[in-house]
């Protein structure tokens, strides 16, 4: 089993980052052409919520993303360090809010379970832990089950 973990900076700029190293590492491990917009559209709301929650309750502390390669699936995992009060109490919706208070953010427009839908209907298999630490999301896809180091 092969690992890549990245920890970003909770700035909207940088799920694009993930976006395209998850895109990268998924595709180097196996996961099916047809499947890659799938894996980039769920890596980018899991951190897009992961930026949110993290701008709003903990803005000094990063994003995680994980990315592993097991045999004949593709994991990533999203992990926000906010504690219960982050992501488990609603979080984004759809997209990062580029603007402080709810009427600027994605809240005022869009339900809160929106984007865990969104999750549910991108990838093959969706968990979600929510600790007193914080909230994981982990999602997978079916992989060749190649090795990520080559």
């Amino acid at each position: 089993m092969a690992t890549v973990e990245l920890s970003f900076t909770a700035l909207p700029a940088h799920v694009r980052t993930a976006r395209l190293v998850a895109t990268a590492v998924a595709r180097r491990s196996g996961v099916d052409e047809s499947l890659l917009d799938e894996v980039r559209l769920a890596v980018g709301e899991a951190c897009s919520r992961a930026v949110e929650g993290h701008q709003l309750h903990c803005p000094a502390e990063p994003v995680r993303l994980a990315l592993t390669d097991l045999a004949g699936r593709f994991e990533v995992e999203v992990t926000d360090t906010c504690g219960p009060d982050g992501l488990t109490s609603g979080g984004a919706s759809g997209a990062v809010a580029g603007e402080d208070g709810p009427e600027g953010s994605v809240h005022a427009v869009l339900p809160a379970g929106l984007g865990m839908a969104v999750l549910a209907s991108l990838a093959d298999d969706v968990q979600i832990s929510a600790t007193p630490a914080g909230t994981s999301i982990r999602m997978s896809w079916p992989s060749a089950g190649s090795s990520l180091v080559r």
